[in-house]
């Protein structure tokens, strides 16, 4: 059962959704731009009974709201705060879209905090640097998604607010993910919808050519919120991955998946 909880990280109230079991493997979730837990939770359901935690960034979902917007290397300094705070050493780390980014500048930052990272989408494909090249793969990434995504959707942008969404976008742009890969020293698995134009196959190809121990693996029939829209699947990837990549820390099993897209449980209230 997930619960909700308002921890205290460098003057921040940082709003985490987790499913603790002790004992087990643990994952951190990474949300990306505009959105929260909340587009996370198919994956991170599918993920227990394995220890999952699914924190909000800074200014977004229920966490506070700075007046300062943050770039991705503060995420991921309150990311590593949070983490110290709660004693998660080596974490399985996935992250989606932005939260990509986020999870690998932690993962370079305090390789002792992550074993290894499942990135779902990462942005930005340095074919595409900008914030009017970034939105335009987004409008054609719509015409995949499922129309019961929009109430999510809508509900975390009204939460961050555009003012925070635009200049989070301008940052997130700034920040080269390609030139930190190759520092990244937890094996990586590079996933991706397979109708996601974010995410091409060709710039996970090339990331994963620059990462010293990287695979590249596709979710069949989702786009770039394969995380909400085929989290079984998404889970079942990740974890056979890690199994695989990190054997003295293996994952608990999955149950076969299916490619089926369906909405996902409501949210429990908390």
């Amino acid at each position: 059962m997930f619960v909700s909880r308002m921890v205290e990280v460098d003057g921040l109230r940082l709003h985490v959704r987790e499913h603790r079991a002790a004992g087990a493997p643990v994952w951190v979730l990474l949300h990306g731009l505009a959105v929260s837990h909340r587009y996370l939770m198919p994956t991170a359901a599918a993920l227990c009974p394995d220890s999952v935690h699914v924190p909000d960034l800074p200014g977004f979902g229920r966490s506070g709201k700075p007046r300062t917007v943050y770039g991705t290397e503060r995420h991921a300094a309150v990311v590593a705060a949070w983490m110290d705070r709660e004693g998660l050493r080596t974490a399985r780390v996935l992250g989606n879209s932005f939260g990509c980014q986020v999870a690998v500048e932690l993962a370079v930052r305090r390789p002792d905090l992550v074993s290894a990272l499942v990135l779902v989408g990462p942005t930005v494909d340095p074919a595409s640097p900008t914030a009017a090249g970034l939105f335009g793969r987004w409008l054609r990434d719509t015409v995949h998604e499922r129309a019961w995504e929009i109430p999510i959707l809508a509900r975390d942008v009204r939460d961050a607010g555009p003012r925070r969404i635009l200049a989070t976008l301008r940052r997130s742009v700034e920040h080269r993910i390609d030139q930190r890969l190759p520092a990244v020293a937890a094996p990586v698995l590079f996933l991706r919808g397979e109708h996601d134009p974010i995410a091409p196959r060709g710039w996970l190809d090339r990331a994963a050519a620059l990462t010293p121990r990287a695979a590249v693996a596709e979710v069949p029939g989702a786009a770039h919120n394969a995380v909400t829209t085929a989290g079984a699947t998404v889970a079942a990837l990740a974890s056979s991955f890690v199994a695989a990549a990190v054997p003295q820390r293996s994952a608990t099993s999955c149950s076969a998946a299916s490619s089926a897209l369906a909405p996902p449980p409501a949210e429990p209230a908390s």
